[in-house]
């Protein structure tokens, strides 16, 4: 029978489980040094609602704007970040190449970007972004150096499909677009891009891992968490990796995007949601809305 969605209230989508095969596990490439994820309380006086994964430092954002809707959030970092050799070719790329645009889907890519963009001595670029949250990496950029970086075109919908669909084409042969990105990204934006005739090159200049070990207390506390909080398909790949042993949880994940949703849906986490709109705004109603039915049906 054909799956069903139903849409909610906060126009996040709540998704029925797949009948596919099972999860793949997770592991961290022998490589990686081994990171620990040691989770912390937002509060210690109550059992938190919201389980938020990204790496540590950079989940600020949620737990402040959950806590304006007195939600106390565990946080458990279920992936890191690595730069790749190609990180190392990105400042003399951009010293002896002029592109007609930077494509910078994530913030990690920004932060990234930047810190190759500073090494190669802040040339003038001009930069695509998928969407407001990372275009406020950009915004954090010293003023002095803000002539030289321009932030010139953000989609309407914060997507990598809708990029690649409506990013302006100013050569008359075809812009040359240069997209620092993630190794574990799809090819979904360069195959986008080269339909529309803009030539891409394409640099992977950083990788996403999951953490090397979850401390099984930390682990306990998760899966008792009506809804856990997905940045990404690494990290959903994560957390299905975690769990696959635990059989018991059967809870919500509320994702930032449709990206990282279908990758939820498809490791057959059967509870999802997700904004119409990537963002955090929407994330945090998207979450609302799973502690709504979580509470509904307890």
């Amino acid at each position: 029978m054909p799956e069903t969605m139903n849409i909610c209230v906060c126009t996040a989508l709540s998704l029925v489980p797949l009948t596919a095969m099972p999860p793949r596990s997770v592991s961290c490439p022998s490589n990686f040094v081994k990171i620990e994820a040691l989770a912390s309380l937002s509060t210690s006086y109550t059992s938190p609602k919201v389980v938020v994964t990204r790496e540590r430092g950079k989940n600020g954002s949620l737990i402040d704007a959950l806590a304006t809707h007195g939600i106390d959030c565990l946080e458990l970092p279920l992936i890191h970040h690595a730069r790749t050799p190609d990180f190392d070719k990105l400042s003399s790329i951009l010293n002896r190449t002029a592109f007609d645009w930077i494509i910078i889907t994530s913030p990690e890519a920004g932060v990234v970007f930047l810190d190759a963009w500073k090494a190669a001595g802040t040339p003038k670029v001009r930069v695509g972004v998928v969407g407001a949250g990372t275009a406020r990496v950009f915004g954090k950029v010293v003023p002095t150096l803000n002539p030289s970086l321009e932030v010139a075109f953000t989609p309407s919908k914060a997507t990598g499909r809708v990029l690649a669909a409506e990013l302006p084409n100013y050569g008359n042969m075809g812009s040359t677009v240069l997209y620092p990105a993630s190794a574990k990204a799809s090819n979904e934006i360069e195959e986008g891009l080269a339909k529309r005739g803009f030539e891409v090159t394409r640099l992977n200049t950083y990788t996403t891992a999951p953490v090397s070990h979850v401390d099984q207390m930390v682990l306990e506390q998760a899966l008792i968490a009506p809804v856990i909080a997905l940045a990404s398909p690494s990290a959903a790949r994560a957390w299905v990796g975690l769990t696959r042993e635990q059989q018991r949880w059967d809870n919500a994940a509320a994702c930032i995007g449709e990206t990282t949703a279908l990758a939820a849906k498809k490791l057959r986490i059967r509870n999802v949601y997700f904004p119409a709109d990537p963002g955090l705004d929407g994330w945090v109603n998207s979450i609302l809305e799973a502690l709504k039915v979580h509470n509904q049906l307890h």
